[in-house]
């Protein structure tokens, strides 16, 4: 059974929004129908919309949904009807890396939204013609009232969870969280850097202070950013701006340097200032993603020297079903305030939402369905 929604659809690259009516396709066996109640809003969201990273169109994005089950396919056995869920990306759930416990690097996930063998999914426009739209993207889609997602997206949540509040957790949340927690595993008393506090960079800031980092040191390019980040647990700030950026964490840190470093800008000029804050034996993550093909230069010699090591950082190493709960519940204790990043927004003024995120008013915005 077919069923007719609301959805913003991207038509093609660097076009407009618009908010349209779409029609659902039948429900597969390994899939969910979920009415999404709330959905943040990413930078990837952007990048695929402006043709930063690649992606097919006319398309249905979103990727951090929170909603209720509506149905469930047949193969489908951790959800039923009525279940509030969270959404996060999509994973194949049997390819070494899944069997890992590395679903974020599942590859069957990567070239379905990346790559060569980018799906249609089950969205088609309710047009007379027919015409289909890309959807499944991440899994989700989730820009939309309805939905039909794959079963592996899914995260069952308690039934007072507020989803507005935690939908993020999907991507961008997880993601600077989990570059501190699970990437670097930053250890107790040690010193770390993150470069761009927008919503993942303040993530990973609060899992740095969750961790009980001594040193945290925040580097951004807005001032009113650094006092946030420094409220929710940096310890000093730096001016992205400033020359001798490198000099100053280095003169913070007592040493040569930290012993970790976040980049959550993507931006080479960023990523190499993020290797050569690095003291001895120090490790620093990329989480940030610019477009394909782009490279940022190494110190050779100087990563030599001192044992330093520069990893990638994909949705925060996580595996959903155990980062969602545990974000929350960390939360529900008080230590990870994620109430100071969130913005919400009826969907009808997603407009004023995606310019508040591009000019640096809001830092994750969520769109309110219902």
């Amino acid at each position: 059974m077919s069923i007719t929604t609301q959805a913003l659809v991207s038509r093609q690259v660097s076009s407009s929004v618009k908010l349209e009516n779409i029609v659902l396709d039948s429900l597969r066996p390994d899939e969910v129908l979920v009415e999404i109640h709330a959905t943040g809003v990413c930078h990837t969201d952007f990048a695929c919309m402006n043709g930063t990273l690649p992606a097919a169109f006319p398309s249905v994005f979103g990727h951090e949904g929170g909603g209720v089950v509506l149905d469930v396919g047949s193969n489908i056995k951790h959800l039923q009807k009525q279940d509030k869920v969270l959404l996060s990306f999509d994973s194949c759930g049997s390819c070494t890396q899944c069997d890992s416990k590395y679903p974020s690097y599942c590859q069957e996930w990567v070239q379905r939204n990346f790559g060569q063998k980018r799906m249609d999914g089950s969205l088609s426009l309710s047009t007379p013609d027919g015409n289909k739209v890309h959807g499944s993207f991440f899994g989700q889609s989730s820009f939309a009232r309805h939905t039909i997602v794959s079963g592996n997206s899914v995260v069952k949540v308690p039934s007072d969870t507020s989803l507005g509040l935690f939908s993020p957790l999907g991507c961008g949340v997880q993601t600077g969280a989990g570059a501190i927690l699970n990437t670097l595993d930053v250890q107790p008393g040690k010193s770390v850097a993150v470069f761009g506090v927008g919503s993942v960079g303040m993530s990973a800031v609060m899992a740095a202070k969750m961790r009980g980092a001594s040193v945290i040191i925040a580097v951004d390019l807005q001032a009113e950013r650094l006092e946030l980040a420094k409220k929710l647990g940096a310890t000093h700030a730096v001016i992205g701006s400033d020359e001798d950026v490198v000099a100053q964490i280095q003169a913070i840190s007592g040493s040569n340097g930290v012993n970790y470093s976040v980049d959550c800008a993507g931006i080479p000029s960023v990523v190499e200032k993020a290797l050569d804050c690095l003291g001895t034996r120090g490790k620093a993550a990329t989480v940030g993603a610019p477009a394909p093909g782009k490279r940022a230069g190494v110190d050779v010699f100087a990563h030599l020297v001192n044992g330093r090591q520069y990893v990638g950082c994909c949705e925060g190493d996580s595996d959903p079903e155990k980062m969602l709960p545990y974000l929350i519940e960390q939360h529900r204790k008080g230590q990870f305030p994620l109430d100071e990043i969130v913005s919400f927004y009826k969907v009808e003024d997603y407009e004023t939402a995606f310019n508040d995120i591009k000019s640096g008013k809001a830092l994750k915005a969520v769109l309110l369905w219902s």
